[in-house]
């Protein structure tokens, strides 16, 4: 061990003892939107602890410790004498679920992986490399990632995204039919569905609790007519062909993503594009070392690339896999037409095609 510098000692504790509270503050968040604190506070008003636990049936002196504790991070505005309230900027991250910049979704995913039980499959998956499959996690990581995702899809897939796509719009809206694969809980599909209601949308996932799930939201959101949700792998999903194959944030978690691509292509009209969209990654680590980098490589390590180990080939791409990564896996399925369509701070969205 060499020589400790002190102030990069002190400057390397400041951010533990940050990631710390936060890692703290995560189960407390989720438990303010469980109690409805948050929802409470989303009309920005003043309130005191006794006027918030009041409104939402709970014990003062817990939610007294509840404001403190969100105060501190930053999640809630803090007034002086007691008084607290909630800057519109914080509804939107943490008390309106359709907001694009809602967070507690990624909360709700990532602690599903902080039980003991999941620490022995991980540490488990860590040790022999045969990874842990997506159905063996709890049901608080598809809820999760669900959440996660779709705010993001709500603000870009149907204004910017599908427009990106060469002739894909018009096609949908002729009545064209589209696929998506690896679907989870339906958000993407069924945003598909609803904005193009001339075409037939088909969801695919070899989850049978979220294609279940994938349904009710389809019948919810009163599409179930056009919009169908089928159990299936990425390899062996039919009825095409099809006008447009989506991929949202799944290709890597695939433990053979070429053999995804290589049949989609066979199940893809003429003309027809698949859409590969992917967290956003630079092709080099050094690209990646940023706040955006480090929660999709720890979200890859603890859930991605255990899920592609655990299948058969198991290229494990991970959650970082970059352009050059992905742009090599659609040329070696056949695919020879790919360019990057369309891009946030945090997807990376690709058209790929014969």
């Amino acid at each position: 061990m060499g020589t400790v510098n002190e102030a990069k000692l002190h400057e390397l504790l400041g951010k533990v003892v940050t990631d710390m509270g936060a890692v703290a503050a995560a189960p407390l968040a989720l438990l303010g939107e469980r109690l409805g604190l948050f929802r409470a506070l989303a009309d920005g008003e003043a309130v005191t602890a006794r006027q918030l636990a009041e409104r939402t049936g709970t014990a003062e002196r817990n939610v007294r410790e509840w404001l403190a504790a969100m105060a501190a991070s930053g999640y809630l505005a803090y007034e002086g004498d007691d008084v607290f309230r909630m800057t519109p900027e914080q509804s939107a991250v943490f008390a309106d679920e359709n907001s694009p910049f809602f967070a507690l979704g990624g909360y709700q995913a990532f602690l599903s992986c902080g039980s003991a039980e999941e620490q022995d499959r991980l540490e488990r998956a860590f040790r022999d490399g045969r990874g842990v499959g997506w159905h063996e996690h709890h049901a608080d990581l598809f809820a999760g990632t669900g959440r996660f995702f779709r705010p993001g899809y709500a603000a870009h897939l149907v204004d910017e995204w599908l427009p990106a796509l060469t002739g894909t719009a018009e096609r949908l809206r002729d009545g064209g039919r589209a696929a998506d694969v690896g679907c989870g809980l339906g958000h993407s599909t069924v945003m598909i569905g609803e904005a193009f209601p001339g075409a037939r949308v088909t969801g695919f996932d070899n989850h049978e609790p979220s294609v279940e799930a994938a349904r009710g939201l389809a019948a919810d959101a009163g599409v179930g007519g056009r919009v169908s949700f089928e159990l299936a792998g990425a390899k062996d999903f039919d009825g095409g062909p099809y006008d447009l194959i989506t991929f949202f944030d799944c290709l890597h978690d695939m433990g053979d993503p070429v053999g995804a691509l290589a049949h989609s292509r066979e199940q893809l009209a003429e003309g027809g594009t698949i859409m590969l969209v992917e967290p956003f990654a630079g092709d080099r680590l050094e690209e990646n070392l940023h706040p955006v980098g480090r929660t999709f490589y720890s979200a890859s390590a603890l859930i991605c690339t255990p899920a592609s180990q655990s299948q058969e080939v198991g290229r494990a791409l991970g959650a970082q896999a970059g352009e050059e990564r992905t742009r090599e896996v659609a040329a070696e399925a056949g695919l020879n037409r790919f360019r990057r369509a369309a891009e946030t701070p945090f997807n990376i969205v690709y058209e790929v095609g014969v």
